[in-house]
């Protein structure tokens, strides 16, 4: 057996991927024994301290393709989770926010991530969990700005 790293062992990519994984999947349990879809979570939690957000906006956020989102948030809507609306500067564009039904059911699941996200960073330690928030958000923005050039 060897002792030497493997390729995936220092590659930024998957380490980022199994981090998030293995955080994820644990969390991930608790979205669905409440009844909701971890892509509805995602729109839930997105949404949550914003007064709306963008189809577009949301596809980006969430990880997905736009028309998945457009029929997710159709199905959101029909549940009483979310409201659309056209957007005053552009009608062809629908904005999507909580209505309180949805923040009812997004509330307890918001506290508990909070909870599940505490015990996750407390083998970190308070300063570096910071510290790897600010980097994971400056590789997003570096990235993101690599993406739109």
């Amino acid at each position: 057996m060897t002792t030497e790293p493997g390729f995936v062992d220092d590659y930024l990519a998957y380490l980022l991927a199994r981090a998030s994984h293995l955080i994820s999947s644990e969390f991930h349990t608790v979205v669905e024994a409440s009844g909701l879809s971890l892509m509805e979570w995602r729109v839930m939690a997105s949404l949550s301290g914003k007064d709306s957000l963008s189809i577009n906006e949301l596809a980006s956020i969430v990880l997905a393709k736009q028309p998945t989102v457009t029929k997710l948030v159709g199905r959101m809507q029909d549940a009483g989770w979310v409201k659309r609306c056209n957007a005053a500067h552009d009608k062809r564009q629908s904005l999507v926010s909580l209505t309180a039904a949805g923040r009812r059911k997004v509330q307890p699941l918001l506290k508990q991530a909070k909870a599940h996200e505490a015990q996750v960073v407390s083998t970190l330690g308070k300063d570096p969990a910071h510290q790897l928030k600010l980097i994971l958000e400056n590789l997003i923005a570096a990235q993101t700005l690599a993406d739109d050039s």
